[in-house]
This record gives C-alpha cells, sequence and structure tokens, in this order.
C-alpha cells in the first residue's frame, strides 16, 4: 500500500497538468468568474445611476442568447418557411440562412468598452479635429417620458457624426447605431460591435434577410434600447440633405404597438466647417456612379500626416464642428393624427426638423456668400451678412463666432484659401468649384429642407 511506484516524466507531467486544469475549472476559474462578475454588476449599478437612461437588459444579453432568440423568433421562423417554399431549399438550410443573418445583425454590447474606452476616445478625436459646440437643444428633450425609447435621427455629413453623437450624449445613454457594409472590417467591426452597433445590408434585397433584420429593430424597440440612424442611408455626395430611405423607420412603424412603450425620435443636425472625407465624396459624384472604395492604408497615412503636422504646429484643427436636438416625435401621438401614408409622413416630419436644427458655421456660409466671386472683402462681408440675417429671420440656427462679421470672415475665408479652393483676391479656383460647392449646398438647403441630394 506504501510501495513506490515509478511513473515516466512525461506520464506524471500528464497527470499534474489535468488535476491543475480540474482544480482551476472546478474550483479557481468560478470564484475568479464570480469576483470579475460581480465588480461588473457593481459597476453597471453606479453607471445607471448617473445616465438619464438606463442601460437595458436587452442589450446586456449574452450575443449567443440574443442570436438564438432572433433566429427562433416566431416571425423570423415563419419567414424562412416561406422563403424555403419559394427557393426551393429545405427548411433546415433556410432556418440556417436566417441564424447566419441574425449572427451577422446582432451586436455584443460591452459597458466597459463604450463608455471605458468609446466615449473616452470619441471626446479625445472630436476635440482634436475640431471646436465642438452645440447649436440647439429643444427644451421638449426635458419632457421625453422615462420609458419611451429613444431614437436619434441625423442627417449624414461625415463618418464623424458616429464620434460626435457617442460623445455628446454619452452622459444620457449608450446609443445603438446602424452601421453600413463599410465598417465590416476587422479589427473596426469587433469594435463596432462591442459599442453595440449593428450592421445592415443597405442594399440588400433579400425578403428573409429584410425579416431578421426587421425583427432585431423591432425587438430592440420594445426593449427599450436607445437607437440612432440616418435616414438618408448614405453620405451625402453634394452637401445637400437628401431624401429619406424608410426601411429602418418602417420597421418600427410596423412593429409599433400603441398600448406598448412609446418610441420618441429625436431629430439631430450636423455642421462642419470641414468635412474630412469630402474630396473622396465630391470624386464618387463626379465619377457618376455615386460608389467610393474603403482605403484604410491611405486613411492611417492620412491620420499620421495630420497628427505631424499638429505636433509640429505648422496646423490647426478643422474649425468648428455643431450638432442641433431638434423638438421630438412622439411615434403614438403623430399614429394618432391617422396620416394616410404613416411611414413616409413621418420621414418627410423628420426630414424637415433635422433640416431646422443643422447649425450655419463659418465655412458653408462664406462659400454660399461668395458665388461666383467678390470684388472686395467689404463686398464679401456685406454678402455674408446680409445671407446670415435672412437665415436667421427663416429660423435656421446660425452658430457664428460673436465677435463679429469680421471674425467670421475670418474663420470661413482662411480655410477655403489656405486649401486652394479661392484664390487671395476672392475668385473661386476653376479646378475646385464642385469642392466649393460641397460646402456652399449646405446652407441654402435651409430654405428648401425637402431638396434632395444623391447618396452613397
Amino acid at each position: 500500500m506504501f510501495g513506490k511506484v515509478e511513473v515516466p516524466v512525461w506520464l506524471l507531467t500528464l497527470i499534474l497538468g489535468f488535476a491543475a486544469i480540474s482544480f482551476a475549472t472546478h474550483f479557481l476559474f468560478p470564484s475568479v468568474r464570480w469576483f470579475f462578475r460581480r465588480r461588473a454588476e457593481r459597476a453597471l449599478m453606479r453607471l445607471n445611476a448617473r445616465l438619464d437612461r438606463k442601460i437595458d437588459l436587452f442589450k446586456l444579453a449574452q450575443r449567443s442568447d440574443m442570436v438564438a432568440r432572433l433566429a427562433y423568433d416566431a416571425r423570423v421562423m415563419e419567414a424562412a418557411a416561406e422563403h424555403a417554399a419559394a427557393t426551393g431549399v429545405p427548411g433546415e438550410v433556410a432556418f440556417e440562412e436566417a441564424r447566419r443573418y441574425a449572427g451577422e445583425i446582432v451586436p455584443g454590447f460591452s459597458a466597459t468598452v463604450y463608455f471605458g474606452f468609446g466615449t473616452r476616445a470619441a471626446k479625445a478625436l472630436a476635440r482634436l479635429l475640431y471646436r465642438v459646440r452645440v447649436g440647439k437643444v429643444d427644451a421638449a428633450l426635458a419632457r421625453i417620458d422615462p420609458r419611451a425609447t429613444v431614437v436619434f435621427v441625423m442627417n449624414h455629413r461625415s463618418n464623424m457624426d458616429y464620434v460626435l453623437v457617442t460623445w455628446l450624449v454619452a452622459d444620457r445613454s449608450a446609443v445603438s447605431y446602424a452601421v453600413g457594409e463599410w465598417a465590416r472590417v476587422w479589427p473596426l467591426s469587433a469594435l463596432v460591435r462591442s459599442m453595440g452597433g449593428y450592421f445592415i445590408r443597405r442594399k440588400s434585397r433579400n425578403a428573409l434577410y429584410r425579416k431578421v433584420l426587421a425583427r432585431y429593430v423591432q425587438m430592440a424597440a420594445e426593449e427599450g434600447t436607445t437607437q440612432a440612424m440616418f435616414p438618408e442611408g448614405g453620405l451625402s455626395l453634394d452637401g445637400r440633405m437628401g431624401a429619406p430611405k424608410l426601411g429602418l423607420l418602417s420597421y418600427i412603424v410596423e412593429g409599433f404597438r400603441p398600448e406598448g412603450r412609446d418610441v420618441v425620435f429625436v431629430p439631430v443636425g450636423l455642421a462642419y466647417d470641414r468635412v474630412l472625407e469630402d474630396r473622396v465624396l465630391v470624386e464618387a459624384a463626379q465619377s457618376g456612379t455615386g460608389r467610393f472604395r474603403n482605403r484604410p492604408l491611405w486613411v492611417a497615412w492620412c491620420a499620421l500626416a495630420y497628427l505631424w503636422k499638429r505636433w509640429r504646429g505648422r496646423l490647426r484643427d478643422f474649425g468648428t464642428a455643431a450638432v442641433g436636438f431638434g423638438a421630438p416625435i412622439s411615434l403614438r401621438d403623430f399614429l394618432a393624427e391617422a396620416p394616410a401614408d404613416p411611414v413616409e409622413a413621418l420621414g418627410a416630419r423628420l426630414m424637415q426638423r433635422i433640416g431646422a436644427v443643422i447649425p450655419v458655421l463659418p465655412v458653408p456660409l462664406v462659400a454660399a456668400a461668395l458665388g461666383a466671386g467678390a470684388s472686395s472683402r467689404a463686398e464679401l462681408a456685406q454678402r455674408v451678412a446680409a445671407l446670415a440675417g435672412d437665415l436667421a429671420a427663416a429660423g435656421a440656427v446660425v452658430k457664428l463666432p460673436p465677435q463679429g462679421i469680421e471674425r467670421v470672415l475670418e474663420e470661413g475665408l482662411r480655410p477655403l484659401i489656405a486649401r486652394g479652393l479661392v484664390t487671395a483676391d476672392l475668385q473661386p479656383v476653376p479646378g475646385q468649384a464642385p469642392l466649393l460647392a460641397f460646402y456652399a449646398n449646405a446652407v441654402p438647403q435651409r430654405t428648401d429642407p425637402n431638396a434632395a441630394a444623391p447618396r452613397t
């Protein structure tokens, strides 16, 4: 019984290894997981205590559980059966396709990534590139029902839109974005998912995919998840605000139940003195295809060049970026008006309210006032003052320096001359006319909110 047993070293190593693994999985790992889970729960409680809108359980659920819940939803399974009948594929194949779509759409939200990294990085990046201003905040926003689902609807000027809004509403809620295919590249895709973003195929006509996407959007609205979307779809190619694409709005309206949780749409208008992608967008418009390629290496090179110039003091920021928050629209109250086509009517009203709160900034204002050129700085100053006055009288949100028209002219004209869009004698550079018009077009739409623009 107490005799010696000799075993090879490799076998002893194997036995000790299995023993260590067994101890870790049965005793150590559960204790460690419990410790970190308790810390995470306490951190989440502190976070929810300071947020106006608490992080809902729907957002905090395990991603695998949400994928299964979406895939096994009764209406998704019904759509899978219809897809199988229409295409002739076996039902199991159609269901697996629906499950694959669910896995593609459902995000994997992490409160630690969102509030520990995402909002801080958004704040740092926004302040590095711009002087950020809030143009207007409608007083009715303070009276939104705390139980209502809030959906921010925004014009789409730049990919910086995501960054600005994430930072500016960070003390109120975590926002879940609908993100296009452009962001489905690693590691950006992983970051987007952990920030609560869900990917959509904007041009897909697959009925099964559309049903899976619709059910996810409806489930998120039913559970109170704060969302953000761009009704225009893609970025403006010529600077004007475009007509709405009604896909996501139609999903919310179709899934809405008046006796349930209300949905409140908050119009958000964004404006920039400098749109980072302006040349790419103008080139896409001139090509006639409206398409542009993702060039991550080129973007990285431009970012490094910008940081190097900022560090050496050879470059300042890109001017002002401003955001306006308009009067909210309750979906319950809107549907009570019984419009003939509720989705189209809602889209039109949202776009009108978004257009009403897009701030007017110095560079677009000067570009619009410049027109075909000015004979003198005094003449241009008169045009700028007159245009600003007309816009203010029409109810536009004019966000200009308070120091007077000369400061407005300085902030608006200097970048245009420095970028080679305007000559020193105040004449537009012929080859840069489309880019100058890109900024000028952002201003006249205040008097014509129904003007449509080509989209990406």
